[in-house]
């Protein structure tokens, strides 16, 4: 008697939401944290608007002038329009995607960036990002690393950033050819130097 009560009220535990209803739940919010508001960059400027989204997301900025690395979204610096210019972004582990990198458009300091395990980062985000006229002549240093989306189309779209100094690739299994993929960025940006540690 005492089993069957006991079978019935298990069988009237509530089930919790499956991982397919959390990933899409996660999904829907980090599009929503992408959105970009283009009222907002023209009220506050594209450097605050920029850092209004990449905080957002997880990611973390650094203004020039400064040494210390924004994290809190609520301690994000007042002052004057344009007084906080970004000089360099970390996105590691971030959920920054393709439809936010409008809010790079206006920033013309950004000397590096750092994308590290970005689980929404895909080619077409890298092909953006060279498109960015003033990221073809202020971006020197970038790293990208554990990005599983990224491959050698993403890699090879890199070429027009023409200042480029110095870029490092790691842990990235969508690059399936390496020396290929090396050896096009080399001929098109003849003073960098690109690190490689990633996997035959």
């Amino acid at each position: 008697m005492l089993l069957e009560h006991l079978t019935r009220q298990a069988c009237r535990t509530p089930k919790l939401p499956s991982c397919d209803t959390y990933r899409h739940l996660w999904g829907w919010l980090n599009a929503v944290f992408n959105k970009v508001d283009h009222e907002r960059i023209q009220a506050v400027g594209p450097d605050r608007a920029a850092s209004e989204w990449l905080l957002r997301c997880g990611a973390h900025v650094r203004y020039q002038g400064l040494e210390k690395w924004q994290q809190d979204y609520n301690g994000l610096p007042t002052g004057p329009l344009g007084k906080y210019k970004i000089q360099a972004i970390d996105a590691t582990e971030s959920c920054i995607m393709y439809r936010g990198f409008d809010h790079l458009d206006g920033l013309e300091h950004v000397e590096e960036i750092k994308l590290c395990k970005c689980a929404y980062l895909q080619d077409e985000c890298l092909q953006r990002l060279s498109e960015i006229q003033n990221f073809q002549k202020s971006l020197l240093r970038l790293w990208i690393i554990s990005c599983g989306n990224v491959t050698d189309q993403g890699i090879i779209a890199l070429h027009k950033l023409s200042n480029l100094k110095y870029l490092f690739l790691s842990d990235l299994p969508g690059i399936k050819q390496k020396e290929t993929t090396a050896e096009i960025l080399r001929k098109s940006l003849p003073s960098l130097v690109l690190e490689l540690d990633l996997k035959e």
